[in-house]
């Protein structure tokens, strides 16, 4: 397959699985509902660290594409890993 398309995929995928782990995490941890979580975070400047936690899951989808050997799909797991620190660095700065 195209290499620009292996990362395209590997980048959805860690967009999809940081997404996922951030509303696992606030539906495991959380007593609130998902949208309070989110204002909450945000009135108390925990945003990024809700981001952190959820990038968290990344790992696994890393870790498993260099498993079966899909190295370019890795890559753009780790782009959106990037990405999601970029967004957290901003918040933090912000």
């Amino acid at each position: 397959m195209n290499k620009k398309k292996e990362i395209v995929i590997g980048f959805i995928v860690g967009i999809i699985a940081n997404t996922i782990g951030t509303l696992l995490y606030i539906l495991i941890f959380s007593d609130l509902g998902i949208t309070n979580t989110f204002e909450a975070a945000i009135e108390q400047d925990h945003l990024g660290s809700l981001l952190a936690l959820g990038a968290i899951l990344n790992l696994l989808a890393f870790f498993g594409f260099l498993k079966i050997r899909r190295d370019h799909r890795a890559k753009g797991v780790l782009i959106a890993t990037l990405l999601t620190a970029l967004v957290i660095l901003y918040y933090k700065v912000a």
